[in-house]
């Protein structure tokens, strides 16, 4: 393997200004990594010799972005370059920060405190050369994720460090190596792994979500106990058995729904979230009816109850409350069952309860739950339930492009204009753009205000 890489023209220039003033600059982090794995690498990580100081002195636009932990963000040539002055660490007494920093000489110092082994290689600047103290490069082509040096020391030094590897082994699709994994599993790690803030997990479990598996990384999470640590509530969805004589489902709950986020869009980690929470309100709605001697499983009103434990469990999380809504949102009107008798009302009057906004994601979410039965890709085409949704598909598709009105703002009238036509203003007026809607809705041509306000005049 070459010991050397080739460095952008941007980073080149950017090292000027440290070689000029006496200093070294050395890429790093996961630019690097993704170097040796064949990606194109975007986000630049630098660590340096110079201090915080001495790089503000050196850029015309330097952000102290973490200035306590010896860090800054330069903004060069329209990129924003992060820059890290050479450091060593000590004692995490909370689990996440340590209480002690100390500036380090040499670049093999600022190594050795890093996480995993693909992360604590570097290359210098000035002359491309490589440095691998801990055989990161050789990891990496072995797709094995290892921490640096002493696995159990690592993870107490940072309880989000357990996390981050089964997030990069999702991400990667790398395994990690048995002395690193088996100590994720160890009691005082669990601890240090459950003080660790919400909004940290919630980050590293989006960015799972965002992988192209995401089912390898929730199984992990599940097997270490780092699932029951953040969201219990998906708990009672392993052995919850779906599978009755009519065989519509393979899987237990838990399997179903973890499937189902590998079969949602990789670039909507929301809707894989949508997938992950879809049915986990089967286990609370569960019954079971004997049919001459055959066991029938119901799952009545699952999505409501699935949409409020998803409620709860993002809440806790941290989600913002547009997150919140739109993932419940999916989550509650999955259960639609279309058919091709269906009116061009009924349609209509589907499209005004979802919104037309969210289709194309609810859509996106009924694929991954077809995905998810039986953890394959959905062949279309090859089922009527299949066909039943590409032309529903097209249905709306022909409705959207009618410009039918879908929802009271659409009407051709207000409240303003049945005020000036002689009604009285209160809640009346609601009750009455209702109804005004649902005729449109049957009969999109009544939509013009002459014909509004003659419907209106029954309500005088």
């Amino acid at each position: 393997m070459t010991g050397k890489v080739k460095i952008p023209r941007i980073l080149k220039d950017f090292n000027t200004v440290f070689e000029k003033a006496g200093f070294e600059a050395y890429l790093v982090g996961g630019a690097v990594r993704d170097i040796f794995l064949g990606k194109e690498a975007s986000d630049w990580d630098i660590a340096t010799n110079a201090s915080p100081e001495q790089v503000k002195s050196l850029f015309r636009v330097v952000i102290p972005t973490g200035i306590e932990h010896g860090t800054v963000t330069v903004y060069f040539k329209n990129e924003e370059i992060e820059v890290t002055t050479f450091r060593t660490e000590s004692d995490y007494s909370d689990g996440r920060h340590p209480d002690k920093i100390e500036y380090a000489a040499t670049i093999e110092e600022d190594l050795s405190r890093r996480d995993f082994t693909m992360n604590a290689i570097a290359v210098n600047l000035k002359n491309s050369k490589i440095k691998d103290p801990f055989k990161g490069r050789k990891d990496i082509k072995k797709k094995i994720i290892r921490t640096v040096g002493n696995p159990h020391e690592r993870f107490m030094e940072d309880g989000l460090r357990p996390v981050r590897a089964l997030r990069f082994a999702s991400q990667l699709n790398f395994s990690i190596e048995k002395q690193t994994y088996s100590q994720i599993f160890d009691a005082d790690i669990q601890k240090k792994i459950s003080s660790i803030s919400v909004e940290r997990f919630r980050d590293e479990f989006l960015k799972m979500m965002g992988s192209q598996k995401p089912s390898a990384g929730l199984k992990m999470m599940e097997e270490t106990g780092i699932l029951m640590l953040f969201i219990p509530e998906l708990s009672e969805c392993r052995n919850c058995m779906q599978k009755d004589c009519r065989s519509y489902h393979v899987f237990d709950v838990m399997d179903h729904i973890i499937y189902s986020c590998d079969g949602a869009p990789e670039d909507k980690p929301l809707v894989r979230v949508a997938a992950l929470f879809h049915d986990c309100g089967k286990p609370q709605t569960k019954t079971v009816e004997n049919i001459k001697g055959l066991e029938i499983f119901h799952f009545y009103n699952h999505e409501k109850k699935s949409a409020e434990i998803a409620d709860q469990v993002l809440r806790k999380l941290k989600f913002s409350n547009a997150q919140i809504q739109a993932v419940c949102h999916l989550i509650e009107n999955h259960m639609f069952k279309y058919t091709s008798d269906w009116s061009d009302a009924a349609v209509r009057r589907f499209l005004v309860k979802t919104g037309t906004e969210c289709i194309d994601d609810l859509f996106d979410l009924r694929l991954a739950d077809m995905y998810g039965k039986y953890n394959e890709p959905v062949r279309m085409h090859d089922s009527k339930a299949c066909n039943e949704l590409l032309e529903f598909r097209e249905r709306i598709n022909k409705i959207e492009m009618q410009k039918n009105a879908l929802s009271i703002k659409d009407l051709a009238i207000n409240g303003k204009d049945l005020i000036q036509n002689g009604f009285e203003p209160g809640k009346k007026l609601g009750f009455i753009l209702n109804h005004l809607m649902e005729c449109v809705i049957e009969d999109p041509d009544l939509n013009t205000r002459e014909n509004l306000l003659n419907i209106a005049k029954e309500f005088k």
